[in-house]
């Protein structure tokens, strides 16, 4: 009987072996592969557990930082509020004193101009003419020089 045994037949027999240990393979990959889908999803329901804490203490610290930058928030503006009440006091004492020492300052260079004038023989009225434009000129010079841009003022 192993006389008419011929190539076919061993051909058949060598596919029905290697048919064999592919399934044989497949089914170890297949066992492997449970095992490693099983070790994932243990680990997936591990760090589920232990990541919905986290993220739950995660959410309460935002909420609790929220809040308290809402009241920097309030601080801010109380400070910024105060900063400018104190910046209009300010400008209102500047007001004040400027404009007296500019009607100051524009008395006296008149006084002296039209003095000159009248020392350099002028007449009375041309004394007191050229006293006024001085005067007036040196108030709107000291206008420009203590102007808004130098008080701070937009």
């Amino acid at each position: 009987m192993i006389a008419s045994v011929d190539w076919g037949d061993v051909a058949y027999a060598a596919l029905a072996v290697f048919l064999v240990l592919t399934g044989l393979a497949i089914a170890y990959a297949a066992i492997r592969l449970g095992g490693t889908l099983g070790r994932a999803s243990s680990l997936i329901e591990g760090t589920e557990k232990e990541l919905l804490p986290v993220i739950s203490k995660a959410g309460g610290t935002l909420d609790r930082v929220n809040t308290q930058l809402d009241k920097v928030d309030v601080m801010t503006d109380s400070a910024v509020d105060a900063v400018t009440t104190v910046d209009t006091g300010v400008r209102t004492v500047t007001n004040a004193i400027t404009r007296p020492v500019q009607t100051i300052a524009g008395f006296f260079s008149g006084a002296r101009h039209a003095t000159s004038s009248v020392r350099a023989g002028g007449s009375w009225q041309d004394a007191v003419k050229t006293g006024r434009e001085e005067a007036a000129r040196r108030e709107r010079d000291l206008a420009e020089e203590l102007g808004p841009e130098d008080l701070g003022s937009s």
